[in-house]
């Protein structure tokens, strides 16, 4: 198997005990900062924003087809509004280039915004769920998806060695702040799983891995729970949080897109895709993840232990 570049990109302050820098995973990466993309593609996006709050839906999709024809990579995530505008068939998963850009926008201001603002605390709802079942230390912990590092702070006293994956870079630059982490790498979280393997050719597995916040950006979550599977030890966990889908409401669907861009996905499903994958469950609960508009946003935080 190839090895995929590993460069040094951006050092951890000096001080930090952990020498953690974060390294590129990823052989080719498009340009992730929304202000990088060309102004004829902001335009263009502006343009069917603007159609689109208007209601006049023809114009909309003329607008963001033009920006997705100049920005094929699609770093504004037009490809996804389209599905959400029922425009276009509903994606598996979110285009890489927009979810690097949507968490680089962000990135000073992330804790800010999804802590404070809308009232984010999954991670430490995983350290309530983890004490309550006393299930001890881990001794090798990915966090993937792990943003500006609130999972790794959050967990710092149930890991020994810590690990993220993140496909936005300056949020890796903040979570090499908080000086939780043994390595961090930008990367996809399914191809790190499938291809990582340290210089001298090992391919490590872990005991925990988490996915906080994660999967509302996955349709389909076959490839990310196989990949996992194989990563971890036996009887290894993967700790997981994904919007609830009401099946009330949506019989027989597995998943779907709502309106805010993000998937949500039905207890039925979670249940069979992580026995299909190898997985027995330890622990499903509904709790509320964040807080929009005011009103509560419930998710399932799931902990799943690979069979022997």
């Amino acid at each position: 198997m190839p090895q995929l570049p590993s460069v040094d990109k951006r050092l951890a302050p000096s001080n930090t005990s952990f020498d953690c820098s974060y390294r590129v995973f990823m052989p080719e990466r498009a340009s992730s900062a929304i202000e990088a993309c060309p102004a004829a593609v902001s335009e263009a996006y502006g343009q069917g924003l603007d159609f689109e709050k208007e209601g006049k839906i023809a114009l909309a999709e003329k607008a963001y087809r033009r920006a997705l024809e100049l920005d094929p990579e699609d770093s504004y995530g037009i490809g996804v509004r389209l599905a959400a505008l029922g425009l276009d068939e509903q994606f598996e998963e979110m285009p890489s280039a927009y979810v690097a850009s949507l968490f680089d926008y962000y990135a000073d201001q992330f804790d800010k915004i999804l802590v404070d603002d809308l009232g984010y605390c999954v991670p430490y709802q995983l350290k309530e769920v983890l004490n309550s079942c006393s299930i001890g230390t881990f001794e090798r912990y990915l966090d993937l998806g792990c943003g500006t590092g609130l999972g790794g702070e959050a967990l710092v006293d149930h890991t020994e060695h810590r690990t993220g994956v993140d496909l936005s870079e300056l949020s890796l630059s903040v979570a090499a702040n908080r000086q939780v982490y043994d390595e961090l790498y930008v990367g996809d979280a399914v191809e790190f799983l499938k291809e990582f393997h340290t210089t001298d050719g090992n391919h490590p597995n872990w005991s925990l891995i988490s996915a906080t916040d994660v999967f509302p950006y996955l349709g389909d979550l076959q490839p990310i729970l196989t990949a996992a599977t194989n990563r971890l030890v036996p009887g290894g966990c993967f700790a997981f949080s994904t919007e609830t889908l009401d099946e009330a409401e949506c019989v027989g669907v597995p998943y779907e897109l709502g309106p805010k861009m993000r998937f949500a996905h039905s207890q039925s499903y979670l249940e069979d895709v992580l026995e299909r994958c190898g997985f027995s469950i330890y622990l499903i609960t509904q709790i509320v993840g964040r807080y929009e508009d005011l009103m509560p946003v419930t998710e399932h935080l799931i902990l799943a232990q690979r069979k022997n």
